[in-house]
């Protein structure tokens, strides 16, 4: 069993944003939040799981499928806005992150640089990969970069050495005081919604070339666990060595940029470097994700061809790159553009979720490869969390 399209999702959830993210939750909180990366894990082993085998069995992308299966013109219009607002608006707002992060990791290895002169040398390096428009050449670059990433996440754990015992108690649910809103921002940096257009769009290419649909969703689903348990075992380390170097100190703020810095006490002066490697990494793969995912759900929701080598499809890609290089170079705050696309997010996602349940329970769309009762009654807590976690992000950003 060989790593496949299921590793572009694990590229495109560890970004600066996780770094971030599990670093808070490590060192506020411990292991204690351990429980909700596994749920999260989970959910997304399921949905993704969804989403491959929809692109396969159709042949459609999760947006394709959305517009020709919503009959209603209200509907799919509103659906068609939103998609492009919350994946297409929002990857170029958060391409800007990604740039940057990945620009910060140079800056760790090499002290004396500015971040502007790396961020148009990696933007171009996104930019001439995607325009190849070849699956296999992305794919093969990503899952060298993953590999990266859980090389140095996951011996930096080792080297931090946690308490085995206190790392497996974290597994048992818990919501220790002021944690409600880490706990949220754990789930939402690891259940993202632009993956369910990228993963079902890879793979939705892919099997215009593939005659055994039943094969291919096999290897699909081994696919999907495995690189998303390695995005979780990648989180797990990074949550687990900000736990042993920070928990229960004084620390002022945490951030992609500093988490390294941090760590020096603890690892010695190699941990600069050898974070910064996996910052730069984590970056780079997202930086390039982002804008295929976007141009997937834009051109899927238009009507537009998703063939990497389409025109059409090359451009959206390139825009959100652009759009993301610019306001990582000149210093910009895309802070607006952000909140209108966390929005947007937070009314796509359960409304997608659903529309994704319906498609693949249908034997009309989905033949013989609909959702068996025990996927479905496990969709139910994951359908619940998705729902709640939407309303709080549109009520937190009101």
């Amino acid at each position: 069993m060989r790593f496949g399209a299921g590793l572009l999702v694990t590229a495109a959830f560890i970004g600066p944003g996780t770094i971030t993210t599990a670093s808070v939750a490590g060192a506020n909180f411990g292991f204690a939040l351990l429980w909700t990366l596994l749920f999260s894990v989970i959910a997304t082993i399921v949905l993704q799981g969804m989403a491959a085998r929809l692109g396969i069995v159709t042949g459609l992308d999760l947006a394709q499928a959305l517009r020709k299966h919503i009959h209603q013109p209200l509907f799919r219009y509103l659906a068609g806005f939103l998609v492009i607002s919350a994946i297409g608006i929002g990857s170029a707002a958060y391409e800007a992150g990604n740039l940057t992060g990945a620009s910060l990791g140079l800056i760790g290895l090499f002290p004396d640089s500015e971040h502007y002169y790396w961020t148009p040398v990696i933007a171009l390096i996104s930019a001439a990969l995607l325009w190849t428009g070849k699956h296999k050449l992305v794919e093969n670059a990503l899952i060298g970069l993953v590999l990266i990433m859980s090389l140095v996440f996951i011996t930096t754990m080792v080297m931090a050495g946690p308490d085995l015992g206190a790392l497996m108690a974290g597994f048992v649910p818990s919501i220790p005081e002021g944690s409600l809103t880490t706990v949220l921002a754990l789930i939402g940096t690891t259940i993202v919604p632009y993956n369910l257009f990228l993963h079902s769009g890879v793979l939705a290419s892919q099997a215009r070339h593939t005659e055994d649909k039943t094969r291919a969703v096999t290897h699909a689903n081994w696919d999907t666990g495995l690189s998303v348990g390695l995005g979780g075992l990648i989180t797990l380390a990074i949550l687990s060595t900000a736990s042993v170097a920070f928990f229960g100190q004084q620390v002022n703020s945490l951030s992609a940029a500093t988490i390294a810095h941090q760590l020096e006490p603890l690892l010695g002066e190699s941990a600069q470097y050898f974070f910064a490697v996996g910052l730069f990494a984590a970056g780079l793969t997202s930086a390039i994700t982002a804008p295929l995912a976007g141009a997937y759900a834009v051109c899927g929701m238009l009507g537009w061809s998703n063939d990497m080598k389409n025109t059409r499809f090359r451009l959206v890609a390139l825009f959100i790159l652009i759009f993301g290089a610019v306001v990582a170079s000149l210093g910009l705050d895309p802070f607006a553009v952000i909140i209108f696309a966390q929005a947007t997010n937070g009314v796509l996602l359960p409304v997608v979720t659903f529309y994704l349940v319906w498609l693949v329970n249908s034997r009309k769309v989905m033949q013989e490869q609909t959702n068996g009762l025990g996927l479905n009654l496990l969709l139910i807590p994951i359908v619940l969390l998705i729902t709640g976690l939407s309303i709080y992000k549109l009520v937190s950003l009101v």
